[in-house]
């Protein structure tokens, strides 16, 4: 293990997301790279001098008032009587269809959402121990061609730390109730995962940004495969890690 390799998994080690394995050779690299070691000691007593400071902000009330009050009105209305028994009578026809054990996909909108909130879920999976990568590797060729052969198309992988997200490693998740693979990159200490799946449509789907649960999602679709990348990172880094992934596709197309 290299010491760009090492820096890169310090926190994560730190917070307890490296498997058994992988801490161990961190910990090995540690052992005799005194220069990672002095990081190492750095980055937990920064650790600790954050957990011990009293950071907590409590929001006032008044900041509640003034965002119900921004609120447009439509939502801050009471549902009248109609729309809820027309809600009472949707909910019937949804149980009586799930108790027939048929799954009935309403709307491609709706179908799209609960896909989002699935890749959500997978990332915060990836965030416990040991989930975060199958394969780790801060270079493209260890990591594209680990996906050979558990994939029906391996996901492209490109290296964009020069450009300040730092490439991992990558991992098999399952999204949809099929395989699908997630390349893991970090900023600062945050990590991005970009999840990859293969779609029958050829047409690029411009990119999109929302937020789902608190985390921010940039999906996108371009030549036969669907995008979605998460992080807790703003909207607008989120973003400029799009772009630059998609700046980096057209530049290896056309080179």
């Amino acid at each position: 293990m290299t010491c760009d390799e090492a820096e890169i998994l310090l926190h994560a080690l730190i917070d307890g997301e490296l498997d058994a394995g992988h801490a161990r050779e961190v910990e090995d690299h540690i052992a005799g790279c005194p220069a990672c070691a002095a990081a190492l000691a750095d980055y937990r007593e920064m650790s600790k001098a954050v957990a011990g400071a009293d950071l907590r902000y409590t929001a006032p009330p008044l900041l509640r008032k003034r965002i119900e009050a921004a609120l447009p009105q439509a939502q801050a209305q009471m549902p009248n009587r109609r729309a809820v028994l027309r809600g009472f009578a949707m909910g019937s026809a949804v149980s009586a269809i799930a108790a027939t054990g048929l799954v009935a996909i309403v709307l491609r909108n709706d179908d799209a959402q609960r896909i989002e909130s699935e890749v959500v879920s997978a990332h915060l999976r990836s965030l416990q121990a040991g989930h975060l990568t199958d394969v780790i590797s801060t270079d493209k060729h260890t990591v594209k061609p680990w996906f050979n052969g558990k994939l029906d198309v391996a996901p492209p992988v490109v290296d964009l730390t020069a450009q300040g997200f730092t490439l991992i490693g990558g991992r098999l998740d399952y999204v949809d109730a099929r395989p699908i693979g997630a390349i893991v990159y970090r900023r600062r200490a945050h990590v991005i995962n970009l999840f990859v799946a293969q779609t029958s449509s050829t047409e690029r789907r411009p990119a999109k940004i929302e937020t789902i649960q608190g985390f921010n999602i940039r999906s996108w679709g371009d030549r036969g495969l669907n995008y979605w990348a998460v992080s807790d990172i703003a909207a607008d880094e989120l973003a400029d890690f799009g772009d630059k992934f998609e700046a980096a596709m057209k530049s290896s197309a056309t080179g």
